[in-house]
């Protein structure tokens, strides 16, 4: 018998959990409402397994996951912060957790205050005059600001504005808001000095399309981990032509308390607070992406918005501009409670401090990297920068996937690969503020190892990862025809 078998096929008849009494309601009513053809002739066949079983197979499930709790996560844009656990005892609060969005206002008016002072929190991080809390993500966010701005340039009878700008190396829900917003993307073009928008192609763009554009989607500093320095200069010629700057907030980790996006001429920004604010990333599942706007855009926020008055906090009703709630209730309230949390832990000088010290750690990371890898733009970067694997694929044919799958081997997280685009075998690190000096070496003593492995025997990072429960797959296959379940007989076939 494999240990596969003995970890999923558990159980014997008879065996229990627990034992529940038995039910004081009649259920032959319940069962007659249930056609007869929807109903089992037969029980399942669930497995009947004792609680030390139950518990041994979930726990071992768990060990299988790999997260920031579980090592170094230097997952390049994405901002894998450690979740303090602060953060969480405060969600699950029951003043917190056990309320309603549908209660009386003066049932919920701690609920209330903490959304009107994070609102405020947040609007003086970004330099903005009002925040809406609603969209449950950064893209969800991204579409929020942008209708914001297509209703701002319908106000002005400029509905013909149909184009938004988009930087090479931007993230790929840029592109897909516009689209889903009914925008044309343009791509404009990165220097390949600087790093920053080549501003010879963008004077050329406005001069060519400046009557109908609507926006400019920029991430400042960029995916290439780069403080754009004509940021004030852009923010002018998209103004000058009647255009908005929108304000990709996936990398405000690198400036918090340093500079803020409506000082640099911004107009909307949006914040990822599973990156910026250490909440959790969600998987999929609940986040926030709350959008700030400069004045001229608060009449066409979504409502309502948080407000306080003499003797309480309430809800103001929208204006007849706003373009609707986007979600509903308040949003993920229970994310907004752990991004709340944080921010009044630290502070001002403590949010300041977070970014110096996710600059630091990626700048140290750059330069003991550097003799081994080639640094795709060797400036001084923010909280991120990317490397090339290029000289290790021409030279011993091992690609920037390889090495990610072969750090697998040491306990530790890939860097995200092949992005940004613009920059071939890519490897993008960021490690955060919160890791230690020691894990750092640790990385980089790995990641040089792992190049002396290309160099001499190859074979061992092409096939890794081999120490994993699972080896490399058929990522084409994996993504279109995904084996999602497990069945006695398919070891080593997932």
């Amino acid at each position: 018998m494999s240990v596969e078998t003995l970890i999923f096929e558990k159980g014997a008849p008879g065996r229990r959990t627990a034992t529940m009494t038995t039910m004081d309601v009649p259920t032959e009513p319940l069962e007659s409402m249930i056609p007869a053809q929807l109903l089992r002739e037969t029980p399942a066949p669930l497995p009947e397994v004792s609680e030390i079983e139950l518990v041994r197979h979930y726990t071992h499930l768990s060990q299988r996951n790999f997260g920031v709790e579980t090592g170094f996560y230097p997952l390049g844009s994405c901002t894998m912060k450690y979740n303090p656990k602060l953060n969480e005892d405060m969600a699950a609060l029951p003043g917190f957790a056990r309320i309603h969005p549908l209660q009386p206002q003066h049932t919920v008016q701690g609920t209330l205050q903490l959304i009107y002072e994070l609102e405020q929190y947040l609007a003086e991080i970004a330099g903005m005059a009002r925040v809406t809390l609603q969209p449950s993500a950064g893209a969800h966010g991204e579409l929020t600001g942008l209708m914001l701005i297509k209703a701002y340039h319908r106000s002005r009878n400029e509905e013909h504005r149909h184009i938004v700008l988009i930087p090479d190396n931007a993230h790929g829900t840029n592109p897909a808001s516009a689209t889903l917003a009914d925008y044309k993307a343009v791509e404009v073009k990165t220097d390949s000095q600087t790093g920053g928008i080549e501003m010879s192609h963008l004077r050329a763009l406005l001069e060519a399309n400046g009557a109908n554009l609507a926006a400019i989607m920029l991430t400042n500093p960029n995916t290439l981990g780069l403080f754009d320095a004509n940021v004030a200069e852009i923010a002018r010629l998209i103004h000058e032509v009647g255009g908005q700057l929108y304000y990709d907030g996936a990398n405000a980790n690198a400036v918090l308390g340093i500079t803020r996006p409506g000082d640099m001429g911004f107009d909307v920004v949006h914040f990822n607070l599973h990156k910026t604010c250490s909440t959790p990333h969600g998987g999929g599942g609940p986040g926030a992406g709350p959008i700030g706007v400069k004045s001229h855009l608060v009449p066409f926020l979504p409502g309502p918005l948080p407000a306080k008055g003499e003797q309480s906090y309430y809800w103001e009703e929208p204006g007849p501009q706003s373009i609707g709630k986007v979600r509903a209730n308040t949003g993920n309230f229970g994310v907004l409670v752990r991004a709340y949390t944080y921010i009044r832990t630290y502070g001002p000088d403590g949010l300041k401090h977070i970014a110096e010290s996710a600059i630091l750690n990626a700048n140290y990371l750059k330069h003991e990297l550097a003799p081994d890898y080639d640094i795709a733009y060797p400036l001084t970067c923010q909280h991120e920068f990317v490397v090339t694997a290029q000289r290790q694929k021409d030279e011993y044919s091992v690609t920037a996937l390889d090495i990610a799958k072969r750090l697998l081997d040491f306990g530790m997280y890939a860097p995200t690969t092949y992005f940004p685009l613009i920059v071939h075998e890519a490897l993008m690190i960021e490690p955060t503020e919160t890791e230690t000096r020691e894990t750092l070496d640790y990385f980089v003593s790995v990641m040089r190892q792992i190049n002396e492995e290309a160099r001499t025997n190859p074979e061992l990072v092409t096939t890794a990862p081999h120490t994993t429960v699972v080896g490399r797959l058929d990522q084409a296959l994996a993504a279109r025809k995904p084996n999602l379940r497990w069945m006695a007989g398919q070891e080593g076939t997932h």
